[in-house]
């Protein structure tokens, strides 16, 4: 990317921050940096990864957790970051946040997360589920599932965590399904996290089965070049085992590395991969 290219991306930043709540469309942000849409459109999209639209969006979620939390109502706070009403943050934060806006002001409080522990072809795991869909998945390692359970709650501080066995084994099913080959419908998954951190996990799932990559060629596809140390936190906070494939990521020196669940596991389970894609 040139001086000059980066010079309109760092300026349509400023003017988006600088009126998130205008919630300014395409055309006028093109216009601002003297480019027409398409050009506008492809530049911001190579250089950050992601569309103007869902940046703003980003920003946009950042000032209304801002606000909710310092005691907000639903209405003030979609209003003042520009948005029509409550519905539309509710939309917001049910696709960035796996939450509704209220359930985010509570710190999750009246949420139920499911949980139960499970067999799988890599070994047991404890699965969480919240009624939207999976919301955890963690192998177990030496000790039981303390450590994972643990985790959990520290993902979900004001959540009442629910032994679900019936609920949770259906999950497990699908899971193996899935990893099998078997599965012949979407499963559902509520990510909670930064924007940055889900942007990183959903470019691990552009990653194809039994193929992996270093942690710089995944910020290439992140669209933060130079960030392998953000980005290798961000592997390492992926709450959805294998299904979310953290597993695919390796050092640049073609070593395994870590992986939260013990480095034996990551080997198994991509050499799984790589043999049903032989």
């Amino acid at each position: 990317m040139s001086l000059s290219d980066y010079s309109k991306v760092e300026q349509t930043i400023r003017f988006i921050e600088s009126r998130v709540h205008a919630q300014p469309n395409l055309a006028e942000v093109a216009e601002e940096v003297g480019l027409s849409e398409f050009h506008f459109q492809r530049l911001f999209q190579r250089w950050a990864g992601v569309s103007p639209k869902r940046f703003l969006q980003f920003l946009t979620l950042e000032e209304a957790k801002k606000m909710l939390s310092e005691s907000k109502s639903l209405l003030e706070t979609s209003l003042d970051v520009g948005l029509s009403g409550p519905s539309r943050l509710h939309d917001l934060f049910l696709n960035f946040e796996g939450m509704t806006p209220g359930e985010y002001k509570a710190k999750a409080s009246g949420l139920t997360v499911h949980w139960g522990v499970e067999e799988t072809r890599f070994g047991p795991a404890l699965f969480a589920a919240l009624d939207r869909g999976l919301c955890g998945l963690s192998f177990l390692v030496e000790g039981g599932p303390e450590e994972a359970f643990e985790t959990l709650r520290e993902r979900w501080p004001a959540a009442k965590l629910e032994a679900s066995p019936l609920l949770i084994r259906g999950y497990a099913e699908a899971f193996n399904q899935r990893i099998e080959g078997k599965a012949h419908q979407p499963l559902s998954l509520v990510l909670k996290g930064t924007p940055f951190q889900i942007k990183t996990w959903e470019a691990l799932l552009r990653i194809p089965p039994g193929r992996a990559l270093a942690y710089g060629d995944l910020a290439q596809m992140v669209g933060a070049p130079g960030a392998s140390r953000a980005i290798g936190s961000a592997v390492g906070q992926n709450p959805i085992a294998c299904l979310i494939p953290c597993h695919r990521v390796i050092q640049s020196t073609g070593a395994f590395g870590h992986y939260h669940w013990g480095a034996p596991r990551k080997q198994a389970i991509l050499g799984f991969e790589r043999a049903r894609r032989a």
